[in-house]
């Protein structure tokens, strides 16, 4: 079924593919919910699971030279290459694993700000506070003005000529997000990196990709970008596990490392093959998804982003029904009592991440009226750390945060509008 901006999986397929995932249709203790706090995590794919549980057994270290250390090796290696070659599509650079993302993104500023000069920098209202704090540390602490690009209030994002408006040939670094874990934007990032570089051939850019990689296709080398984080937890793997893509000539500046090491070498420590196992199991399940649609051989990188794209719209789909409602529910757009903040009209500027904001009851209390009816979403209010910049930036005290994923289905968004139509009567 083909929507306005977007088209589903059909149902045989779906069901198929919610078959992929634990915990699904009820979570581990049998309760059935409708589980839309994915922006959180995700739901976690089985094979990713299994996969990360069959080479985490092993043993035996990757680092030595008996033969099961060789196969743990070649994991890792596959592993690699998928997150280098696939996931970004990358032919230079290099990867940084490290455990969070949020501890790559402040790593990285750090060093950045260390190894470059200039009089400000720039970021925006939207980032995340991994981001956002480190640039206003490191900012502070070598002395540049932190010039920060405001919201727009009509598309619930931030507008690239606002951002490039901002940066000048002193801008030592530009740090913009991919997609915004509020509201859902996308960032229109080729236009904004390509102008920045064209202001300033030797700015470094970062972009914070972990929210939108489950739900769009990456290319850091395409836009110049130099540092790229994604998590794995969010995009249905494991926790405990971050990787970023470092451009060559960040790549070399001086970093920790074992100085027997190749000055390239970002990994420290023994490596743990289980995680790259799991990237490859999630890279595959995505290759399949495009492999469904593809009538002749491609290459692992194209029959992903076929399959990103299949996933993008079928989600794409999903919101928009949610927006607008079906003959058998009606839309947030369309529902008394609650507002959608941060609501672009353009749903091809955005992923299926919606702010609703209830007129009778604040977000915390939305979220146990919510849950006793079934449904799981978190509150992003202006009381957290986490959140408190960007939903007063849109005026607001707090939102409910609905993330679905793509192997969510209509069923499950109508319900969701039945029952935020009774917490909005409360």
């Amino acid at each position: 079924m083909k929507t306005t901006y977007g088209k589903l999986f059909d149902e045989e397929e779906l069901e198929e593919l919610r078959a992929k995932f634990f915990y699904v249709n009820e979570d581990f203790r049998g309760t059935k919910r409708i589980f839309f706090d994915n922006a959180g995590g995700s739901f976690r794919l089985i094979a990713a699971e299994q996969a990360f549980y069959d080479v985490d057994a092993i043993p035996d270290c990757s680092e030595h030279s008996n033969e099961l250390s060789h196969y743990l090796e070649n994991v890792e290696l596959k592993g690699l290459e998928d997150i280098k070659q696939v996931i970004f599509n990358a032919e230079k650079g290099v990867i940084y694993p490290s455990y969070t993302a949020s501890q790559i993104m402040m790593e990285m500023v750090r060093i950045l700000s260390e190894n470059t000069s200039g009089t400000n920098n720039v970021t925006t209202l939207l980032e995340h506070p991994s981001a956002f704090d480190s640039m206003t540390y490191y900012s502070d602490k070598y002395d540049r003005a932190l010039r920060i690009a405001g919201v727009n209030k009509e598309t619930g994002g931030v507008d690239a000529d606002e951002v490039i408006s901002l940066i000048d040939e002193d801008t030592a670094i530009l740090c913009c997000m991919a997609a915004s874990n509020i509201s859902g934007y996308i960032y229109d990032i080729e236009k904004i990196f390509t102008k920045a570089r064209e202001i300033n051939p030797d700015i470094f850019i970062i972009c914070d990709a972990v929210q939108h990689a489950p739900h769009g296709i990456l290319d850091p080398e395409k836009y110049g970008i130099d540092v790229m984080n994604i998590a794995p937890y969010k995009f249905f793997g494991i926790r405990g596990f971050s990787v970023a893509y470092l451009s060559d000539r960040v790549a070399s500046f001086d970093h920790h490392r074992l100085l027997g090491k190749e000055k390239n070498d970002w990994s420290i420590g023994s490596p743990a093959a289980a995680h790259y196992a799991s990237i490859t199991a999630i890279v595959d399940y995505v290759v399949e998804l495009g492999s469904k649609v593809s009538e002749k051989y491609r290459s692992r990188r194209d029959l992903y982003e076929i399959g990103m794209t299949r996933i993008e719209e079928h989600e794409r789909a999903l919101l928009e029904i949610m927006l607008e409602g079906t003959e058998n529910a009606k839309g947030l757009r369309h529902c008394e009592g609650l507002k959608v903040q941060m609501d672009g009209k353009d749903l091809n500027t955005r992923d299926f991440i919606l702010g609703v904001e209830f007129d009778n009851i604040d977000c915390e209390k939305a979220i146990e009226e919510l849950e006793k009816r079934g449904v799981i979403a978190y509150e992003r209010s202006s009381t957290s750390m986490y959140s408190k910049r960007m939903v007063s930036a849109f005026d607001s005290k707090g939102v409910v945060r609905i993330s679905p994923l793509h192997v969510n289905s209509v069923a499950e968004v109508e319900e969701f509008l039945r029952v935020a139509q009774e917490v909005a009567k409360l």
